[in-house]
């Protein structure tokens, strides 16, 4: 072959490549032959047939060939990584069919969030009243308070008042005796030391005087221990040197017979008012009292 015959004189034989012009199905070369019906080729005529010559790999039987594709035209939704604000590379491309936007986000992450912070504060109140629950049993079951180097809030004062103090208490026979009041022991049953009491009582102007402190101005009840025979007696009250009017009773509550003294021990009282500090509480027979009796203590009560 040479340059410029351009093949045509050469013999299909003695070309090289000869079995690249062969039909897919018979032995016949570019040309065709009588065995298999195909038109000889013209000199310089370009194959127009599905025998024209391609390079090696780009025959593809019963199929379309490709189109030509240009880079970034495959899909018109489609964005490089880089291309995206920030070049966000785990970003996704919009999905196809919605105008190039993105998805609209769902709502069930706002509820979700909603729904955790409700549950967030309700567990805190849980919490608030179940420890504000459990303090209220500790104070209930004797918790100390607090101590007196610890500092208390206005709202946190005592709702009670502290337990008072114990009140004084006395043998009659050691109250000072005047007007034929006396100590004795003849009858049996007075609730004092050594079973003294106080007798005579029955004279006019003999008395039994108390001086007796306490801690507050207030009234207190005077309980007066006294043994009558078996009949009711009353005496005259002073206290701070003012007489009141109406005269101390000491019945037969023992409801011993009469003359019984030593079954006819029992107690009474009285309301007075007393000051803070030292108080004189005296007790007397008058003109008008019934004296036949017996003192074997006197105590203060609160009212």
């Amino acid at each position: 072959m040479t340059a410029g015959n351009n093949g045509a004189d050469t013999p299909e034989n003695d070309d090289p490549f000869a079995y690249l012009y062969r039909s897919e199905g018979g032995e016949g070369g570019a040309q065709g032959s009588a065995g298999d019906g195909a038109a000889p080729r013209q000199p310089g005529v370009p194959r127009t047939s599905y025998n024209q010559v391609r390079a090696v790999g780009q025959r593809q039987y019963g199929q379309q060939a490709p189109q030509q594709v240009t880079y970034g035209q495959q899909n018109a939704h489609y964005a490089a990584p880089e291309t995206l604000p920030g070049g966000d590379r785990t970003r996704s491309a919009p999905a196809p069919g919605n105008g190039g936007q993105e998805p609209r986000r769902g709502r069930n992450g706002l509820l979700i969030g909603a729904v955790a912070v409700v549950a967030v504060v309700c567990i805190g109140i849980g919490v608030a009243m179940l420890n504000n629950s459990n303090d209220s049993k500790d104070d209930a079951a004797g918790k100390p308070g607090p101590t007196a180097g610890d500092k208390v809030d206005p709202t946190d004062k005592p709702t009670s008042k502290p337990a008072p103090g114990k009140l004084p208490k006395e043998d009659a026979g050691s109250l000072r005796l005047e007007g034929g009041a006396t100590t004795a022991k003849d009858v049996p049953g007075a609730r004092s030391a050594g079973g003294a009491y106080v007798g005579g009582m029955n004279t006019p102007g003999a008395a039994a005087t108390w001086s007796v402190d306490v801690d507050a101005p207030g009234k207190y009840k005077l309980w007066v221990g006294y043994g009558v025979p078996g009949k009711d007696a009353n005496l005259t009250l002073n206290v701070n040197g003012t007489a009141d009017s109406r005269p101390i009773r000491l019945k037969n509550f023992a409801h011993a017979p009469e003359g019984a003294w030593d079954k006819g021990w029992t107690r009474s009282w009285q309301y007075v008012q007393l000051n803070k500090g030292t108080n004189t509480i005296k007790l007397s027979c008058e003109s008008g009292n019934q004296c036949d009796v017996n003192l074997d203590n006197v105590w203060l009560g609160r009212s």
